[in-house]
């Protein structure tokens, strides 16, 4: 342990060393090597307080922090608990992952306003920490709409029209439905429980029943719209204009994680495991989590552009845990909190090895991409290991929450949800391995070849060499790529840490 630093200390560092690491971007504005070595630095501060968290926490020290009082008996307040330190964890491991990748991606294209960029990484980060280790509701909230805000300009970094329709898309579902949905919840649940905390077990029994209880819960889900819930999902594929760090940051690191995290934390300490299946309020709420899942699988085997079929998959990820959580049952949320580590690292790696293919060749197209596999191995490969996490094949990290999920069904009643989740399985292998497929074992088309159809295609290069995208952008997605497949063994460690806090 670091002598004088106390777990509140250490909680409070997590909230500002990402800001301390955005002012000292913008005063390297003009010296690029000191502004990422910043960036690193800082990511690495962050990693490792969340880590000291986290041997603490172990250890049986925990840590809570209040900053000020808004209202009688609703202050702005942070705490450590199982499910938050996981995705802090994960969140700011990733974070050094992906300012390593964005340090080669964003140099190979030579993009504008880098020093935007990073500033708003770091901003990003410190809404993430704090949505993290929120307290109670009104302080998730606050830091859930910095998040937006934040990002906004990452989304809107390329200034074109199609990035500022993009941008557009994204701020304003977002912004509306956290307006029309997730504060008259928050204000709703206060003015029945008389509190906002966040309390294993849940603030809501004895408080509310019935058909209240389903629409309140419809308000939290539809209302944290970084879970991309169908039909308030469309604000994803949209902000897939931005560069591919930032795509890879909003699928993997903050946005759509801080959406699932808050369904995690809305049905494990606001409504409680055992409120939901005594009251039958989240079971509809199964449903349309297992609609938007299926409909999102079968749009993501339509599209050719690789990012958009990633989009669409994370789409169809996230309603794993939405349902997880819909499911009202133990197992269920562990799977949730299990999706959401095993999805943050697979997903990643696939963006990056998408960003990777684009710098090295060129190609955005997956029907562009036939051969490219011999040229990029270590790429290929990388995707094909996150491909299969996110298929859920053991071992990979996917593996762990499709079965927990699975058992959770089946505990909760819903035998068909395991056909649901085969279902998808086999969509995943689908709209995943022919991209892997074509890369390894299609000839490659060069450039002045003609379009030929699929089964019949014969190739004028006859020599062919590694021409891998620069080893900045190479290796984050090898070593990720081999994390979503060693997270397997630590599964169970996790589902253990986290099952105290999920009891009814």
């Amino acid at each position: 342990m670091i002598e004088g630093l106390t777990p509140e200390l250490a909680l409070g560092l997590t909230l500002l060393l990402p800001g301390l690491g955005a002012l000292v971007i913008g005063v390297a504005d003009r010296f690029p090597n000191i502004r990422e070595t910043a960036s690193l630095l800082i990511a690495t501060a962050l990693c490792g307080t969340v880590v000291w968290l986290l041997m603490n926490y172990l250890a049986g020290a925990t840590a809570q922090l209040r900053v000020v009082q808004m209202l009688p008996g609703l202050p702005i307040s942070f705490f450590v608990e199982p499910i938050g330190l996981i995705f802090a964890l994960v969140a700011s491991a990733l974070w050094i992952v992906i300012t390593v990748y964005s340090i080669g991606y964003m140099r190979s294209k030579n993009y504008p306003h880098q020093t935007r960029f990073y500033i708003c990484f770091a901003l990003a980060m410190a809404s993430t920490m704090g949505i993290a280790f929120a307290g109670n509701m009104i302080t998730l909230f606050l830091f859930y709409e910095m998040l937006t805000l934040s990002t906004y300009p990452l989304v809107l970094h390329h200034e074109t029209d199609a990035a500022k329709r993009g941008a557009r898309i994204y701020i304003s579902v977002l912004l509306t439905t956290s307006i029309l949905f997730f504060l008259p919840a928050i204000v709703w649940t206060w003015w029945i429980a008389g509190t906002l905390d966040f309390t294993p077990g849940g603030i809501l029994t004895g408080k509310i029943e019935g058909p209240q209880a389903a629409i309140l819960f419809a308000l939290y889900l539809f209302g944290a719209g970084k879970a991309a819930l169908m039909p308030f999902h469309f604000w994803l594929p949209a902000a897939m204009v931005a560069p591919t760090p930032v795509s890879a940051f909003l699928h993997a690191v903050a946005v759509v994680k801080a959406g699932v995290f808050t369904v995690l934390k809305v049905g494990i300490y606001i409504f409680g495991v055992g409120f939901l299946s005594e009251t039958h309020a989240s079971e509809w709420m199964i449903w349309v989590a297992a609609v938007s899942l299926i409909i999102a699988s079968f749009v993501a085997l339509r599209k050719d552009e690789l990012k958009a079929r990633l989009a669409y998959s994370t789409i169809a990820q996230l309603a794993y845990v939405t349902l997880g959580v819909s499911l009202a049952s133990v197992m269920g949320m562990v799977g949730g909190v299990l999706q959401l580590v095993a999805h943050a690292l697979g997903k990643i790696t696939l963006f990056m090895c998408a960003g990777a293919i684009y710098v090295a060749s060129g190609k955005r197209n997956i029907s562009e991409m036939r051969g490219l596999g011999r040229l990029m191995p270590f790429t290929f490969g990388a995707f094909l290991l996150a491909a299969l996490s996110i298929i859920g094949i053991p071992p990979s990290g996917g593996a762990w929450s499709k079965w927990f999920l699975m058992i959770g069904a089946a505990d909760s009643g819903q035998q068909v949800m395991i056909g649901v989740w085969m279902l998808s399985s086999v969509l995943s292998v689908a709209y995943l391995i022919p991209v892997v497929a074509r890369g390894f074992f299609l000839p490659l088309q060069g450039e002045k070849d003609r379009p030929q159809p699929q089964g019949q295609e014969v190739s004028t290069i006859s020599q062919l060499r590694v021409r891998e995208a620069p080893l900045w952008c190479v290796v984050p997605a090898c070593i990720t790529g081999v994390l979503s497949v060693l997270i397997y063994f630590v599964g169970p460690a996790i589902a253990e840490f986290v099952l105290p806090v999920l009891g009814p």
